[in-house]
Protein backbone atom coordinates (compact mmCIF):
# COMPACT_ATOMS: atom_id res chain seq x y z
CA UNK A 1 0.00 0.00 0.00
CA UNK A 2 2.85 2.40 0.82
CA UNK A 3 4.41 1.76 -2.60
CA UNK A 4 1.06 2.44 -4.29
CA UNK A 5 0.80 5.77 -2.47
CA UNK A 6 4.36 6.72 -3.40
CA UNK A 7 3.63 5.87 -7.05
CA UNK A 8 0.82 8.44 -7.21
CA UNK A 9 2.82 11.20 -5.53
CA UNK A 10 2.65 10.79 -1.76
CA UNK A 11 5.78 10.68 0.36
CA UNK A 12 6.87 10.65 3.98
CA UNK A 13 7.10 13.87 5.99
CA UNK A 14 4.69 15.61 3.65
CA UNK A 15 4.12 18.79 5.67
CA UNK A 16 6.20 21.10 3.47
CA UNK A 17 6.32 19.08 0.25
CA UNK A 18 2.73 17.92 -0.17
CA UNK A 19 1.68 17.65 -3.82
CA UNK A 20 -1.69 16.93 -5.38
CA UNK A 21 -1.33 13.38 -6.70
CA UNK A 22 -2.12 12.51 -10.30
CA UNK A 23 -5.57 11.03 -9.83
CA UNK A 24 -7.92 10.03 -12.68
CA UNK A 25 -10.83 12.48 -13.04
CA UNK A 26 -13.40 9.85 -12.10
CA UNK A 27 -11.78 9.46 -8.66
CA UNK A 28 -10.88 13.08 -7.96
CA UNK A 29 -14.09 13.75 -6.01
CA UNK A 30 -13.17 10.81 -3.73
CA UNK A 31 -9.71 12.29 -3.14
CA UNK A 32 -11.16 15.73 -2.39
CA UNK A 33 -13.76 14.26 -0.02
CA UNK A 34 -11.04 12.33 1.83
CA UNK A 35 -8.82 15.39 2.11
CA UNK A 36 -11.80 17.46 3.25
CA UNK A 37 -12.66 14.90 5.93
CA UNK A 38 -9.12 15.11 7.27
CA UNK A 39 -8.07 18.73 6.76
CA UNK A 40 -11.25 20.50 5.73
CA UNK A 41 -13.87 22.52 7.56
CA UNK A 42 -17.48 23.48 7.12
CA UNK A 43 -19.03 26.30 9.14
CA UNK A 44 -22.70 27.28 9.10
CA UNK A 45 -24.08 30.31 10.88
CA UNK A 46 -25.57 33.75 10.67
CA UNK A 47 -23.78 36.98 9.84
CA UNK A 48 -25.04 40.54 10.28
CA UNK A 49 -26.82 39.49 13.46
CA UNK A 50 -27.20 43.12 14.49
CA UNK A 51 -29.30 43.91 11.42
CA UNK A 52 -33.03 43.48 11.15
CA UNK A 53 -32.53 40.54 8.79
CA UNK A 54 -29.53 38.33 9.56
CA UNK A 55 -27.95 36.28 6.78
CA UNK A 56 -27.48 32.50 6.86
CA UNK A 57 -24.12 31.51 5.36
CA UNK A 58 -21.89 28.51 4.87
CA UNK A 59 -18.12 28.61 4.64
CA UNK A 60 -15.97 25.66 3.67
CA UNK A 61 -12.30 25.15 3.13
CA UNK A 62 -9.12 23.16 3.34
CA UNK A 63 -6.05 23.72 5.49
CA UNK A 64 -2.45 22.89 4.59
CA UNK A 65 1.09 23.99 5.37
CA UNK A 66 1.72 23.94 1.62
CA UNK A 67 0.37 27.00 -0.17
CA UNK A 68 1.38 25.41 -3.49
CA UNK A 69 -0.74 22.34 -2.71
CA UNK A 70 -3.80 24.53 -2.09
CA UNK A 71 -3.15 26.56 -5.27
CA UNK A 72 -3.06 23.38 -7.35
CA UNK A 73 -6.10 21.95 -5.58
CA UNK A 74 -7.97 25.20 -6.27
CA UNK A 75 -7.06 25.04 -9.99
CA UNK A 76 -8.19 21.42 -10.24
CA UNK A 77 -11.46 22.14 -8.43
CA UNK A 78 -12.18 24.92 -10.96
CA UNK A 79 -12.14 22.28 -13.70
CA UNK A 80 -15.08 20.64 -11.91
CA UNK A 81 -16.99 23.91 -11.46
CA UNK A 82 -15.93 24.67 -7.88
CA UNK A 83 -14.48 28.13 -8.36
CA UNK A 84 -13.88 31.36 -6.49
CA UNK A 85 -11.71 29.83 -3.79
CA UNK A 86 -9.51 32.23 -1.84
CA UNK A 87 -6.19 31.29 -0.26
CA UNK A 88 -5.25 33.07 2.95
CA UNK A 89 -2.49 32.61 5.45
CA UNK A 90 -3.69 31.06 8.68
CA UNK A 91 -1.98 30.81 12.02
CA UNK A 92 1.74 30.09 11.91
CA UNK A 93 2.84 28.48 8.69
CA UNK A 94 -0.57 27.19 7.60
CA UNK A 95 -2.78 28.31 4.72
CA UNK A 96 -6.51 28.00 4.05
CA UNK A 97 -8.35 27.62 0.79
CA UNK A 98 -11.89 28.85 1.53
CA UNK A 99 -15.19 28.99 -0.31
CA UNK A 100 -18.34 30.97 0.42
CA UNK A 101 -21.99 30.05 -0.13
CA UNK A 102 -22.37 29.16 -3.82
CA UNK A 103 -18.94 27.60 -4.17
CA UNK A 104 -19.47 25.65 -0.93
CA UNK A 105 -22.69 24.21 -2.35
CA UNK A 106 -20.85 23.26 -5.55
CA UNK A 107 -18.13 21.63 -3.44
CA UNK A 108 -20.79 19.70 -1.53
CA UNK A 109 -22.35 18.52 -4.77
CA UNK A 110 -18.96 17.52 -6.16
CA UNK A 111 -17.96 15.56 -3.07
CA UNK A 112 -21.22 13.83 -2.14
CA UNK A 113 -23.27 13.33 -5.31
CA UNK A 114 -22.72 10.04 -7.13
CA UNK A 115 -21.58 8.21 -4.01
CA UNK A 116 -23.67 5.17 -4.88
CA UNK A 117 -23.48 2.72 -2.02
CA UNK A 118 -20.21 4.18 -0.74
CA UNK A 119 -20.14 5.19 2.90
CA UNK A 120 -16.64 6.65 2.70
CA UNK A 121 -17.14 10.09 4.20
CA UNK A 122 -17.19 11.78 7.58
CA UNK A 123 -20.88 11.84 8.38
CA UNK A 124 -20.83 14.87 10.68
CA UNK A 125 -19.47 17.11 7.90
CA UNK A 126 -21.96 15.81 5.33
CA UNK A 127 -24.80 16.38 7.81
CA UNK A 128 -23.69 19.99 8.31
CA UNK A 129 -24.04 20.58 4.54
CA UNK A 130 -27.46 18.92 4.52
CA UNK A 131 -28.72 21.05 7.43
CA UNK A 132 -27.53 24.22 5.70
CA UNK A 133 -29.23 23.24 2.42
CA UNK A 134 -32.48 22.55 4.27
CA UNK A 135 -32.35 25.88 6.17
CA UNK A 136 -31.22 27.81 3.11
CA UNK A 137 -34.11 26.45 1.03
CA UNK A 138 -36.54 27.48 3.77
CA UNK A 139 -35.12 31.03 3.90
CA UNK A 140 -34.90 31.55 0.12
Amino acid sequence: MCDDLRNIGFNERKTESLAVPNIPKKYFNDFVRGYFDGDGHVWVGYIHKERKTKTLVINTGFTSCSKEFLEILNKKLKIFGVSKGAIRQGNGNSYRLTFSILSSLKLCNFMYNNLGSSKLFLERKKIRFEKFIKKYAAVA
